[in-house]
């Protein structure tokens, strides 16, 4: 392989067919479930248009602000921020993720961070940079200042916000997750990375192909030197990995899994596993309370077919990120995981307990490149 750039991107080109972004808006969706009280009753709200946002703070890591509002959305509604892999926009991640289709039905608000060119040759948001990636710092603080505007401009309850991300939007998201457990109540790292897994360009390829074998007690060591000192509320944490990925690898998920159980203080002995169709499994990690602290989805079904373009590789020279191929299992169909998900995060407001597994899916179409 030849040497990586740095920083910064090739050729646009969205995460091919655009399978990695509905997979995540479903995943994401699944955190909003361990958390109990997310989505407010009533009929659903109206659909609104992708709207870029200026004004929304120094902005210390170059980034853009996109948000997608349903009209009539009522003040107090959850709010979403949701980070797209590389080569991706805000544009390419809305109209192929299904979150649209999601804040429609709930009624919450989804704002999309963006970086470019000029931060990453890949369009990454720099998940292995300690000066991106730590509290107060360069795009860590740019999507903080995000999440403080919707607040203020769109009436969204403080106490449900909530971020995931795909693959190095994933990496992003562990390390926001870590660094501000006072912003958000809950996120899903989808074919992520564990939080402060890197801080360099070599490291963070070492952590996508083979991450370190640390400890449980290190990792979530990690997170608590990156949090305000004497936090003791963590964030709810749904991870999704496929394993068949070839780019961040399935060792990635587990060491999250013990990175955050960790961080809660739960073990990793799981609570309960749901086996579903398709190799498709589901482990959750209750809090004290009985409530899923923590919950790891994994399935053989993605990302397994043709390649796309690389969505956690920090530099141009990464190869591709496959992405999922027709899948077999009910959790790797974003349409019926969101459907999952969406029943699951609607009974997490009377704290009832998570359904036993998603409903049949339809056989999804391919998107077009």
């Amino acid at each position: 392989m030849s040497r990586p750039h740095p920083v910064r991107r090739p050729a646009k080109s969205p995460e091919g067919p655009a399978r990695g972004l509905r997979r995540l808006a479903a995943s994401a969706l699944g955190v909003l479930a361990l958390t109990a009280g997310l989505l407010a009753a009533g009929p659903p709200a109206t659909a609104a248009s992708l709207t870029q946002v200026t004004g929304f703070g120094s902005n210390p890591g170059n980034l853009s602000m996109y948000a997608y509002v349903p009209d009539a959305l009522p003040t107090g509604a959850p709010l979403v921020l949701a980070l797209h892999g590389c080569t991706q926009s805000a544009g390419d991640y809305h109209a192929h993720s299904g979150w649209a289709t999601l804040a429609d039905r709930y009624g919450f608000a989804v704002v999309y961070p963006q970086t470019n060119a000029t931060n990453n040759a890949n369009s990454c948001f720099n998940w292995f940079e300690a000066g991106d990636s730590a509290r107060g710092r360069g795009e860590a603080l740019s999507i903080k200042q995000m999440a403080d505007k919707a607040v203020e401009q769109y009436g969204s309850d403080p106490g449900r916000v909530h971020i995931t991300g795909l693959s190095a939007g994933g990496g992003m998201t562990a390390n926001m997750l870590a660094a501000y457990p006072d912003v958000f109540a809950g996120g899903a790292v989808a074919s992520g990375l564990p939080a402060r897994c890197a801080e360099t360009l070599t490291a963070a390829y070492t952590c996508m192909y083979s991450p370190p074998d640390r400890t449980p007690a290190q990792w979530g060591d990690l997170v608590r030197s990156a949090a305000p000192a004497g936090t003791t509320n963590w964030p709810r944490v749904a991870i999704w990995q496929g394993t068949a990925d070839t780019t961040v690898r399935p060792a990635n998920a587990t060491e999250l899994r013990d990175q955050w159980t960790n961080a809660w203080g739960v073990g990793q002995t799981p609570s309960r596993t749901r086996s579903l169709t398709g190799g498709t499994t589901a482990t959750t990690y209750d809090d004290p309370t009985g409530r899923p602290a923590v919950e790891s989805t994994r399935s053989p079904a993605w990302p397994t077919d043709s390649p796309s373009t690389p969505a956690a590789a920090p530099s141009s020279a990464a190869p591709p990120e496959p992405t999922t191929s027709t899948p077999s299992a009910p959790a790797t169909t974003p349409r019926a995981s969101g459907a999952w998900t969406g029943t699951a995060a609607a009974r997490a407001r009377t704290d009832r307990p998570l359904p036993p597994g998603p409903p049949s899916p339809r056989r999804p179409t391919r998107p077009s490149p």
